[in-house]
């Protein structure tokens, strides 16, 4: 048998895929792109569908925030999202086109969003143009993109059922981590995370701060960002918390910003 081709370098002849190799890397410090960033994620059935009473407000202190602070915005997609995915599910498509079909709300949110935050610099970016960040902050832009990660046909099986696992609050986090953000804030239209889904039940109390653990041993029903959020952040280098504030109440983000008691904050 021929012997492997190999180039000169510290990883000639391993797998990728030894435990202890892997263990040596976890120390290397990464590159923190943009470290004073802002991720502030925008809800769609949280936020956006609520329409211009919730949305234009919204825009003027995410526009003012802008002036102050570095930030990215990033859109979900919210009911128009359910209803592909309902009709997809029961048409039989597979995972990876469910993925394919709701980034394409999530897109079109974003389109909006950035030319309603157009006055203060809002530019829609794609996400292959996420590098070049840099310097359209510097340029005094407000970037603006959509939160469905780039994995389409590729989407992760969910495990369960045919839901795609990684929607846009996973995106928006997965964007805050390679860029070496300082925050990554999930605007909702709750106060944060409850014991219970507070709509449904009024005496759901709320939970302001916890672990990924010790919510992983809680095992609740249901939570009010995704799932898969957990494991990333769990597993994160860079971004060591989320924050989940209420979008619906005004200055409840410049507070997640500045570290400020507001919502419910989950740590690594």
């Amino acid at each position: 048998m021929a012997g492997r081709h190999e180039l000169e370098n510290k990883l000639r002849g391993e797998t990728l895929g030894r435990k202890g190799l892997m263990k040596k890397h976890a120390q290397v410090e990464q590159l923190r792109l943009l470290p004073d960033l802002h991720v502030v994620k925008i809800g769609g059935h949280g936020t956006i569908d609520f329409g211009r009473e919730v949305v234009l407000p919204l825009m003027e202190e995410v526009g003012e925030l802008s002036k102050s602070y570095q930030m990215l915005v990033v859109t979900g997609g919210g009911v128009r999202v359910r209803h592909i995915l309902d009709l997809g599910i029961d048409l039989g498509m597979p995972t990876g086109v469910l993925a394919q079909l709701a980034s394409k709300i999530s897109e079109q949110n974003a389109e909006m969003v950035a030319l309603l935050l157009s006055k203060w610099g809002g530019t829609c970016v794609a996400s292959g143009e996420l590098l070049e960040l840099p310097t359209m902050l510097r340029l005094g832009m407000l970037p603006v993109t959509h939160g469905t990660p780039p994995y389409g046909l590729f989407e992760h099986p969910p495990g369960i059922g045919l839901i795609p696992p990684h929607r846009t609050d996973t995106g928006a986090f997965l964007m805050a981590e390679v860029l070496g953000a300082k925050s990554c804030i999930l605007v909702k239209n709750v106060d944060g995370l409850f014991t219970e889904n507070p709509v449904v039940n009024p005496d759901a109390t709320l939970i302001e701060d916890i672990t990924v653990a010790e919510l992983l041993d809680l095992d609740m029903e249901d939570l009010v960002f995704e799932q898969k959020l957990l494991y990333l952040l769990r597993d994160a280098a860079n971004v060591q918390e989320i924050r989940i504030v209420n979008g619906h109440k005004r200055g409840n983000i410049e507070k997640a910003m500045r570290g400020e008691k507001v919502g419910t904050v989950v740590r690594k």
